[in-house]
């Protein structure tokens, strides 16, 4: 088990040690909301108890892992508290992976058991992972059957601010997924971060994304640490949330943009009542600033952008409601946070230069969790020597210090020999009237080296053809930026989280082009052929 030796040795009380507090001091108050359940924080706290004590009684302990593969429940967030608060780390493990990568995660955990739902079972059980799989109840009572539920308390155990907390698996978007290790110390930090939030006793926090991303894990403990209430979305959905939202009066919620995008374009979001909220949290993925515009405008409550990697190399901050000028970066570092901007060769670039981003934080992580190689690539040091790790992102410090982000580092065109950001482009074509959505990937060229290809969703009733959208776009791009084709598409692939998987994109491009020239539904530019390099 890997552990995180940058984590300061005397922190502030952890997770599991806040929640206890508020289990003693307001037992009666509401801790989680999911569905028509309302579970209490003595209620919670004493589930949780049960848990700890079940897997003592399995045997387990610092150093072991249990992996969870699941809905969003009550249920879920107790086994989480359960096995941390006995020094038990967890793994929340993606719902929607094949069976083959499910199995690769929790064998680099490498998990003890496996919590799964009746939905998730099988998944489970064709990873080869039945005789670890332990099934989570629907009854707030009962986790059965599992020997040794029955338990009321486990053994103390003193929480080495160190050990690891849990274990969150990348997005994968790119490739295989990494496995990050985060601590006690750094969970407790985000939490007593979340009182600069507005975090405290009567916060009511709206989390509507799945509790395997650390978006959700970050607005969840931030909420139960302070003693407010999390009401649980296990499924999203416009309307769905937008009642939740007025049925509990939600003051708090963090949302990807694409989630901000669809809540926005609801034609009846006005006549919900959203006069509670305080604070809004935009992150796991760049939000275009016209989103975060409309947001401020049409959405009670204040809007932030947080920027940052779930390895711990700092974070931004942008206040969208303070700064309406600065929509177009996401703001300066936090507390506690440091970043560079270094070129291809690893030498630090001034303000105003672009280049990949490195950053800092008392909590950063030693190294992916089972991929030790992985971790070392992303380490640069200082003059000082100090270490930052990179963000596989592009940007730039303005000159009031606020980060603007250029693009993903992988997703940069290099065409002619001249860069080329996709978010330029897409940027762009979301300009064209009849433009809903829009990405922009590179494809091979025997021209060019790679040239750009855009993939547009149409606005609802608009009738705009691929080759009139990549005219009007042309028009407007500089000579090295023209796009080589557009394609109509009526969605763009995401995973769980949002993010646009350029590379299914890519990939099915590439298998039409080998077979057609032009392929159907691609405009192209006039003498520029989408067929590749063989």
């Amino acid at each position: 088990m890997c552990i995180d030796s940058s984590s300061p040795a005397a922190p502030l009380p952890g997770v599991p040690d806040r929640v206890r507090q508020q289990a003693r001091q307001r037992p009666q108050a509401t801790a989680l909301v999911c569905g028509e359940r309302r579970t209490r924080y003595g209620e919670l706290d004493a589930l949780a108890d049960r848990v700890g004590a079940a897997l003592q009684r399995q045997g387990l302990g610092m150093g072991d892992v249990v992996a969870v593969c699941a809905a969003t429940s009550i249920e879920y967030v107790a086994v989480f508290l359960g096995a941390v608060r006995i020094g038990v780390a967890v793994a929340p493990l993606p719902t929607t992976v094949t069976a083959e990568s499910l199995a690769a995660m929790a064998q680099n955990a490498p998990a003890s058991l496996v919590f799964a739902d009746a939905a998730t079972t099988p998944l489970v059980r064709n990873a080869g992972l039945g005789e670890l799989c332990v099934m989570l109840d629907g009854d707030l009572g009962e986790l059965a059957p599992w020997p040794g539920a029955a338990a009321r308390e486990p053994q103390p155990v003193r929480i080495d601010p160190r050990w690891p907390f849990n274990i969150i698996y990348s997005s994968g978007t790119t490739g295989t997924p990494k496995a990050i290790m985060q601590t006690h110390a750094r969970r407790a930090a985000q939490a007593e971060h979340g009182k600069a939030f507005g975090y405290g006793p009567d916060a009511v926090t709206l989390l509507a994304t799945p509790l395997y991303s650390n978006t959700t894990l970050v607005g969840l403990f931030a909420t139960l640490a302070a003693g407010g209430a999390a009401v649980l979305m296990p499924k999203f959905d416009v309307r769905g949330y937008l009642e939740l939202a007025q049925r509990e009066r939600a003051t708090h919620t963090m949302l990807v943009p694409v989630q901000y995008h669809r809540i926005l374009a609801e034609p009846e979001f006005a006549a919900f009542d959203l006069s509670a909220f305080r604070l809004k949290i935009c992150t796991g993925a760049p939000c275009p600033p016209e989103l975060k515009r409309e947001a401020v405008r049409r959405w009670p409550g204040g809007f932030m952008e947080l920027y940052g990697t779930t390895e711990g190399g700092g974070s931004c901050v942008l206040e969208a409601h303070r700064y309406p000028d600065k929509l177009h970066t996401v703001g300066r570092p936090s507390g506690g946070s440091e970043f560079r901007v270094i070129d291809d060769g690893g030498r630090e670039l001034p303000a105003g230069e672009a280049g990949e981003i490195v950053g800092r934080s008392e909590v950063m992580m030693d190294g992916y969790h089972g991929q030790a190689a992985a971790g070392r690539d992303l380490d640069w040091f200082d003059a000082q020597g100090r270490r930052f790790l990179r963000s596989g992102d592009i940007g730039y410090f303005d000159p009031d210090g606020f980060l603007v982000l250029v693009e993903r580092k992988k997703d940069m065109i290099i065409s002619d020999g001249f860069n080329v950001y996709p978010s330029d482009l897409e940027a762009q074509l979301r300009q064209h009237p009849g433009v809903l959505e829009a990405a922009v990937v590179g494809v091979p060229s025997e021209r060019w080296g790679e040239t750009p290809v855009g993939f547009v969703v149409r606005r609802a009733g608009s009738d705009a053809d691929p080759q009139a959208i990549l005219q009007w776009c042309n028009q407007r791009l500089g000579k090295i930026q023209r796009l080589a084709g557009v394609q109509l598409v009526a969605a763009l692939p995401r995973n769980p989280l949002g993010k646009v998987l350029k590379r299914e994109l890519r990939d099915a491009y590439l298998a039409r082009t080998a077979a057609l020239d032009p392929p159907m539904g691609v405009a192209t530019a006039p003498g520029v052929s989408p067929k590749i390099a063989s």
